[in-house]
């Protein structure tokens, strides 16, 4: 019998702080807030702050339906079990898709950077990059963790440094230096655009944010997932507060927002104003660690979504098949595969195949971000208020405003001129991913059954294959009316599939001991039943795949009538390819099929 491995529970509670502390510093922070400040001034940090608050809102959203029911699909199943099975199509695979295309961007940043001190082809350093991250993931999942604590360390340890040391800049701490805090008012005063200015920024700001999320997903993979969550989305407010209003704050104080040498690089321009030597390469080399750990946790978090969306019966079934190491090798190697496509777009086609993928996938996180806020909204009210053990704040005004919040940076984007097409190819995309979930459905619906063979006799020897639905009131019934005299045998077999089982469903967790025991349980179940009912049953747990299952029980019973019982079409992955039908073409015995709705427990 075949039984995937499990994922191991391999993220230690260290691992998961730091993966929560660094997500949201990446070379966005780094590079991107010299753009922020030569659209915005010195205001620059209200800002930051505005888009803060609002991923704050989300975070605590999130937590909120993350400790309730911890999961690797995080939002993509929170999305489905609130809005239904497109919204957590769309949201599962929009996200996967905004972090291969991240995954490809990031590892032509980082070729670029290294660039700067060994001059090789971009896309030869580009190609290692992504070998290294995809190595590391393959690995083990203890050695993401690890390789993302020690490069989320050195983000953090260069932030606090900078921090600390702007710090005493400003106040006068410095040897020759006074307080002095007049580049907040000179060059045009504190809003030099006006103070809409700062509204604008937040289109750009949002977008340096995105990876405080990952932390839910991550935890799923830990021993504490409940803790984990809520201690990542509670210590959120301190990193965006101090990371990165804290810093932008500096940047304005310490340097004229309208210099150049802000817009090209803000951080060693500050470093170089305070005669820090070799600022130019220190930064380098952290910007470079930032790339590095975008690039590692986005392998992980796009291979972790593609392997709930094969749990869900929505992408190939072989993606939630994991190693003995416990990862799920054929999801990261997938993801991997789309990355590095990215990467040869980006070398032979900048202007074009690049900058579509680019713009593309602009919006997809914030369409995320909404769903995640009506997500809530709508789980809230079904929700009993005295079993959260996290809550939104204030809801459900809080919670609206966010969603409010959200959809005004979308109307924001469709206005600017320089994002619109970002807008607008992300809601093409979205449009795509919803007419392949419309389309995917009305295949499946529409494929007539085969008839195959033609019961004449009473049977003696019944083969029963089924999964979720094996103690369905609709399966037993058409037991019993089968062998209404009692005189038939029946074998029972339930395929040992993660995916039919549930359990991948839940997170790539424990798969082969929680598939088994899922699996041995609806046996038992089916059996004692039909026992209870006077009939002779036995039974087995077969292969995963379900018609080697069927053919082993077949060559062992050698059953004279065979029974498959299946969900409806829209969602069985037996029918999806066709396994009636294919039985009924190997076999010449009658096949009956049972459409069934999964015994309630």
């Amino acid at each position: 019998m075949s039984v995937t491995p499990e994922l191991q529970k391999a993220l230690s509670q260290r691992q998961l702080t730091m993966i929560a502390i660094g997500g949201v510093i990446g070379a966005g922070l780094f590079v991107g807030s010299g753009v922020v400040i030569g659209d915005t001034g010195p205001g620059a940090f209200i800002t930051y702050a505005l888009a803060g608050v609002l991923i704050i809102m989300v975070m605590r959203m999130l937590a909120e339906m993350a400790v309730a029911n911890p999961s690797t699909g995080s939002f993509a199943d929170y999305a489905r079990t609130a809005l239904g099975n497109w919204a957590g199509f769309s949201v599962g695979w929009l996200y996967w898709y905004f972090w291969v295309i991240v995954v490809g961007f990031e590892a032509i940043a980082g070729a670029k950077i290294i660039q700067y001190w060994i001059d090789v082809p971009l896309w030869l350093s580009a190609l290692i990059l992504m070998v290294l991250m995809t190595a590391t993931n393959l690995f083990s999942v203890s050695s993401f963790g690890e390789f993302e604590f020690w490069f989320a360390g050195i983000k953090v340890a260069a932030i606090i440094a900078f921090i600390g040391l702007g710090a005493c800049f400003v106040l006068g701490l410095w040897p020759d230096k006074a307080m002095d805090f007049s580049n907040l008012t000179d060059n045009g005063g504190f809003f030099p655009f006006g103070a809409m200015a700062i509204t604008v920024g937040v289109v750009t700001v949002i977008f340096s944010m995105v990876g405080a999320e990952i932390a839910t997903i991550a935890a799923a993979e830990s021993s504490d997932p409940e803790r984990a969550v809520a201690k990542a989305a509670n210590s959120v407010i301190v990193r965006i507060a101090i990371f990165f209003v804290g810093s932008a704050f500096l940047l304005v104080t310490i340097l004229p927002w309208n210099d150049d040498a802000v817009a090209a690089s803000p951080f060693v321009a500050a470093f170089t104003e305070m005669g820090i030597p070799y600022a130019d390469d220190i930064m380098n080399a952290v910007v470079l660690t930032a790339v590095l750990s975008c690039l590692n946790s986005g392998m992980y978090t796009a291979s972790r979504m593609l392997f709930v969306l094969a749990a869900r019966r929505e992408a190939p079934a072989r993606l939630v098949e994991v190693t003995r190491r416990g990862v799920p090798a054929a999801a990261i190697l997938t993801s991997s595969i789309i990355g590095f496509l990215c990467v040869i777009a980006a070398a032979v086609s900048p202007d074009t195949i690049f900058a579509f993928l680019l713009n593309s996938s602009g919006a997809i996180i914030l369409f995320v971000y909404l769903l995640i806020a009506i997500s809530q909204i709508v789980l809230r009210y079904r929700a009993n208020d005295g079993d959260l053990k996290v809550k939104m704040w204030l809801f459900p005004v809080l919670s609206i405003i966010t969603a409010v919040a959200i959809v005004a940076i979308l109307v924001q984007m469709g206005i600017q001129a320089d994002v619109r097409s970002q807008l607008l190819l992300s809601l093409l995309s979205w449009a795509v991913v919803v007419l392949v979930y419309l389309a995917n459905r009305w295949f499946i619906n529409r494929k007539p059954e085969v008839a195959g063979a033609t019961a004449t006799d009473p049977p003696h020897r019944v083969l029963v294959l089924a999964n979720q639905t094996v103690e369905s009131r609709e399966l037993l019934d058409e037991l019993r009316r089968i062998d209404a005299d009692n005189s038939a045998t029946y074998h029972v077999v339930v395929p040992a599939s993660p995916i039919e089982a549930g359990t991948a469903a839940r997170g790539p967790l424990d798969l082969r001991e929680t598939t088994r025991k899922v699996a041995q349980d609806r046996l038992d179940s089916t059996l004692r039943t039909l026992r209870s009912e006077d009939f002779e049953a036995n039974g087995e747990i077969g292969d995963a795949r379900p018609l080697r299952a069927l053919a082993a029980a077949v060559a062992e019973f050698h059953p004279d009538q065979i029974v498959i019982s299946t969900l409806p079409a829209e969602e069985s992955v037996w029918q999806r390819f066709d396994v009636v039908d294919r039985a009924r073409a190997e076999y010449d015995v009658p096949v009956t099929h049972v459409v069934a709705t999964p015994a309630r427990t």
